[in-house]
């Protein structure tokens, strides 16, 4: 097992941590987060499925792992405070917009989930996943927890049409009890067995449908003040071009 200090100061070198990665995966460690290796493969052979290389995405504080695994016709990647999804759009549209592990940290998700449904192209994909069983970790706030089921009913009030939502989770008791004070590698031993009613990440696809609910869903966003020069909600910028080919 590698220790929580180890973990930390390899993550202020990154050019020596991505060299431990690499030598760690060589004799079998897996350094990925424990909780998020089925999830991770779930999404990212959804979007391989995609097709990346023909999809304009978005990453809404942006981490590492999207564009390392993806060669994107073009990537975006926002962070905050400079970018506050909650309050923001860009004038912009995407095939593709990324929330992972984001929403639980916003003080406003619903309207969060209105501006990326604003931002995408009908027929474009929203990919969100989220901790459920998961202790609190601020950053700089934690709020909000979904089930499997409850992430489907977020979306579809939010806008996103029920025909066109996807949801997976993933968890076990093992896993469960040994992030209860740290994170944890999965390393050599970590089980990917599902245990469905012990979920500690929960993901979803959401794809933009075009329909009249929606429609009349984008007119009734609430009106915030603009930040650092990008489009507020209330501002109306909306994405009505269809998936690029």
């Amino acid at each position: 097992m590698i220790s929580e200090a180890a973990i930390t100061w390899a993550r202020t070198h990154p050019a020596l941590k991505e060299r431990l990665r690499r030598a760690l995966r060589a004799i079998g460690y897996d350094t990925s987060d424990w909780m998020r290796v089925v999830m991770y493969r779930s999404c990212f052979a959804f979007i391989a499925d995609l097709g990346p290389e023909r999809l304009d995405a978005l990453e809404i504080s942006a981490g590492p792992h999207w564009a390392r695994e993806f060669r994107f016709r073009s990537y975006t990647g926002t962070g905050y405070p400079n970018f506050d999804i909650c309050a923001q759009t860009l004038p912009a549209c995407f095939d593709l917009i990324i929330a992972d592990q984001v929403f639980e940290h916003l003080r406003w998700p619903y309207r969060a989930a209105q501006n990326v449904l604003a931002m995408l192209r009908p027929g474009g994909y929203f990919v969100i996943t989220v901790p459920f069983l998961v202790r609190i970790h601020p950053s700089p706030i934690d709020c909000s927890r979904w089930s499997e089921e409850g992430l489907r009913y977020f979306l579809i009030e939010c806008g996103f049409d029920d025909t066109g939502i996807t949801t997976g989770s993933w968890g076990n008791r093992a896993c469960l009890k040994a992030n209860l004070t740290t994170w944890r590698k999965r390393g050599l031993f970590g089980s990917l067995t599902n245990e469905p009613d012990v979920p500690l990440v929960v993901w979803a696809f959401a794809q933009r449908v075009l329909t009249p609910h929606h429609s009349s869903a984008l007119r009734q966003r609430d009106t915030v003040p603009a930040v650092d020069g990008a489009s507020a909600a209330g501002e109306s910028f909306e994405c009505s071009e269809g998936v690029r080919s």
